[in-house]
């Protein structure tokens, strides 16, 4: 069920049996030669998608644009700064609670959000206890990183070992291949990539890593490759949001 699809009255009737909402999250930056600039939201809302399938849970409109300053150099990146994003986590779930939910379990596709989003739900929680929503006290919220699943991470350490790398990585890729076999880029890589290097600025991101990629080798990817792990981000995230759920 989507929420974008949905009329008022229908997510009145969801409401009265289950109180969760899936938000995807992901980001519009960079991933290298060949990886789409997409590729972050594409994976989190295909994935949230077929967890919603799967648990018969709500699934709220993606979130595409997250906190990726450090790819700002490369041309197409859009970003958020932390702070804007922690407003727009904020204001999204202040407006679902306000109309009953109170479990939001963000699918999130992007590293980069991971510590701006942990920061956002402690600043909603004293943002809706200020409020004296009556739920307030209810509300619960959790990250949960698909690419980070311990089935996706042992697929993609067999399939591509050490050249999995951890941006522009060939799992990502593979899953955009899947969703979007018609959007597949093919170019010529370099056999060296920038690996290891701390991430600070902009201009020195791009610096270190002057193709983008960090470590991986995105021409291992392929549509098959994808499905797989499609399939296992769905199965493991339904179970973590059924858990989620259910418990107190």
């Amino acid at each position: 069920m989507l929420l974008h699809l949905s009329t008022w009255q229908e997510v009145e009737t969801y409401l009265e049996t289950s109180k969760g909402i899936i938000l995807p999250i992901g980001s519009t930056e960079q991933h290298g030669p060949t990886g789409l600039i997409g590729t972050d939201a594409i994976c989190a809302e295909a994935i949230a998608r077929g967890v919603g399938e799967s648990t018969q849970a709500i699934v709220g409109p993606t979130i595409n644009v997250g906190m990726a300053l450090h790819h700002t150099a490369f041309p197409g990146t859009i970003s958020l700064r932390p702070s804007t994003l922690i407003q727009l986590i904020r204001d999204y779930i202040t407006s679902l609670a306000k109309a009953g939910f109170t479990k939001f379990y963000f699918i999130n596709g992007h590293g980069g959000n991971i510590a701006t989003l942990k920061a956002a739900f402690s600043e909603t929680y004293a943002h809706l206890e200020d409020l004296q929503i009556n739920n307030a006290q209810s509300v619960q919220c959790q990250v949960a990183n698909w690419f980070m699943c311990g089935s996706v991470y042992k697929l993609a350490k067999e399939l591509y070992g050490d050249q999995e790398g951890s941006h522009a990585t060939p799992s990502e890729v593979a899953v955009t291949q899947y969703v979007y076999p018609e959007a597949i880029k093919q170019v010529p890589l370099s056999p060296e990539v920038g690996t290891g290097h701390k991430i600070y600025s902009a201009a020195n991101f791009r610096l270190r890593y002057p193709d983008g990629r960090m470590g991986s080798n995105p021409a291992l990817a392929t549509p098959e490759h994808g499905k797989q792990f499609y399939e296992l981000a769905v199965k493991e995230l339904s179970n973590g949001y059924l858990e989620f759920l259910n418990a107190e």
